[in-house]
């Protein structure tokens, strides 16, 4: 079987924050497990579009959803390790994009892991996914577009 490999552009990265593994967080490896790294994923996203200035739902019922994941692993983390998240865009297209992460471990500079979420924008009013607004387009006015 084929292995997923990730690898995105140093330049699109444009936000970054730090998360601790917590205790809560550890499988019965004793490492960082996958459902928790998928939770982490989400804050960073969360954060890295509230730096933004953009809504998850907007007031017009329009929001972003997650249309797939993909996360590749690299080295193991553990309790207690601060993680470093780098975010960024690319991929956009008329509805949507990819949000990327790159997952380091600052105090060794170790890679975890690196992440790729698609995304949509979808009217929860309408119950349909709709064009990326001009306004979010405009946010990030370097990103490559996909025809």
């Amino acid at each position: 079987m084929a292995r997923l490999t990730l690898n995105f552009p140093e330049d699109q990265y444009c936000y970054s924050t730090h998360l601790t593994v917590r205790v809560t967080d550890i499988n019965g490896a004793n490492h960082l497990g996958n459902d928790s790294m998928i939770s982490m994923i989400s804050e960073a996203r969360a954060r890295f579009l509230f730096e933004f200035g953009i809504s998850e739902t907007a007031e017009d019922g329009t929001g972003i959803i997650v249309t797939d994941l993909a996360t590749t692993y690299r080295a193991e983390a553990h309790a207690r390790d601060q993680l470093l998240f780098e975010v960024g865009v690319m991929d956009f297209n008329r509805y949507g994009g990819d949000i990327t992460f790159r997952i380091t471990r600052p105090a060794d500079g170790k890679l975890v892991a690196m992440a790729k979420s698609g995304f949509v924008f979808f009217n929860y009013h309408a119950s349909r996914v709709v064009p990326m607004p001009e306004d979010f387009r405009q946010t990030f006015p370097g990103v490559n577009w996909l025809d």
